[in-house]
């Protein structure tokens, strides 16, 4: 029977060579939360993470939005095209919703085929190369956090084609949905942000999130959000 799907917290799944590596300490992570396998967060949690991610986006959201004006306009007028890009994605539980981005390519890709963006991708545009190196784009994903589709910390919400591709290849993919996707997550402060080339790169992220989901605390959420300035400023597999 296949274990796709299935969270068996008492019997942790064999993390993989990549996984055992990621606790290590690196130059992308300033200190680390302890992992506690056997964790179990509280009732009061999802609200606690609620009101942080409330106290934090709100004023984020007012303070940037002379730079989003100012971004969008800048995307406007680098290529042809909207400012704004949307694509559904898949949230907590398997529910799709629609994440917002500035658009940083000349497609506009939501169906059954997304490619992935590439290290000198042609399709991506001007201003479009140093707004993914600086993460600019996912600034609109504020909304979806007010919203309340994402969290600021989370697995990253994969395209709704990848989820399909890859929730066939790798054992307890979707255990990334027992939580709200993120803006920020565990995996991209231990350097897997971007384009995952192969089958290993996609698993070594995913053993991260599924890690992620079964430690999942505040704590761990404020460590998250106090490294991900410096795997910003790293710019490691960000094109």
């Amino acid at each position: 029977m296949s274990q796709r799907g299935q969270f068996a917290p008492d019997v942790p799944a064999q993390p993989s060579r990549d996984f055992a590596a990621a606790f290590r300490i690196t130059p992308d992570s300033a200190w680390r939360v302890p992992a506690n396998e056997n964790a179990r967060p509280s009732r009061l949690q999802p609200a606690a993470k609620r009101v942080l991610d409330l106290a934090i986006a709100l004023p984020a959201l007012m303070l940037c939005a002379p730079l989003l004006a100012a971004l969008a306009l800048i995307v406007r007028l680098d290529s042809h095209g909207p400012a704004f890009f949307r694509q559904t994605r898949l949230g907590l539980g398997g529910k799709p919703f629609d994440i917002f981005k500035f658009r940083t390519m000349t497609v506009m890709e939501n169906g059954d085929a997304v490619e992935q963006a590439k290290e000198n991708d042609c399709r991506i545009t001007r201003c479009g190369r140093w707004l993914r190196k600086t993460s600019l784009d996912e600034l609109p994903q504020l909304l979806n956090v007010i919203t309340g589709e994402m969290s600021l910390v989370g697995p990253r919400p994969h395209a709704r084609a990848h989820d399909r591709h890859y929730g066939q290849l790798i054992v307890n993919y979707d255990l990334r949905q027992a939580v709200k996707p993120g803006i920020t997550g565990w995996a991209q402060v231990n350097g897997h942000r971007g384009e995952t080339p192969t089958l290993d790169a996609m698993r070594a992220r995913v053993d991260l999130d599924i890690w992620y989901v079964k430690n999942c605390s505040l704590a761990l959420d404020l460590a998250i959000l106090m490294q991900t300035p410096l795997a910003v400023l790293l710019g490691r597999n960000a094109h």
